[in-house]
């Protein structure tokens, strides 16, 4: 049996007795994760999530890129639009992990190496230190200029040697954030 065929077998399983065709397009829990593509670090599995709790979004080291705030921009207009509401209801958790492959992109020999070979620039994938880059990206989020101030955000470090998740930013607003930059 192919690995396709274990993902499809699966599938069936999951369709028998389907009860879920009318969950609201919203996430219940009213959460967008970010974090990292590695197969270790599931937000789904570490946080017990359900289908239609949050939205996942992915990627190299779980940090905040041009796409990453660019998706949330659109998102958060989406929702707006859906809901009547001017300001966004979402609350964006980041969230990294111990043991990181993406601390490899920190490497500016191997930058450049990715550089030269495909044109693409991982150095906003690169984790140098799991707590400072979370912070960054705080800030990152922070100095998007179209995400509104309502959002709110924090970061989790994710331990994949003990399961467990450490909280490294309380949860703040983007407004209070932008009113008090040198707290980021």
């Amino acid at each position: 049996m192919s690995n396709i065929d274990v993902l499809k077998t699966r599938n069936q399983d999951f369709a028998v007795g389907f009860a879920q065709s009318d969950l609201a397009p919203l996430p219940r829990l009213g959460m967008i994760i970010v974090a990292c593509i590695d197969a270790r670090v599931d937000p789904t599995t570490v946080f017990g999530l359900e289908l239609g709790d949050a939205v996942i979004m992915r990627n190299n080291g779980g940090r905040i890129t041009s796409a990453i705030i660019d998706e949330i921009t659109a998102l958060s207009l989406l929702v707006g639009r859906v809901t009547s509401q001017d300001a966004p209801v979402f609350h964006i958790m980041l969230m990294q992990h111990t043991k990181c492959g993406a601390q490899q992109f920190a490497v500016p020999e191997f930058q450049a190496h990715i550089k030269e070979r495909t044109g693409i620039d991982v150095s906003a994938s690169g984790i140098t230190d799991q707590e400072s880059d979370l912070m960054v990206d705080i800030a990152r989020l922070r100095d998007a200029p179209n995400l509104h101030g309502g959002l709110t955000v924090s970061a989790m470090l994710y331990d994949i040697e003990t399961g467990q998740v450490r909280e490294i930013a309380p949860t703040q607003s983007l407004a209070e954030l932008r009113s008090n930059t040198g707290d980021v």
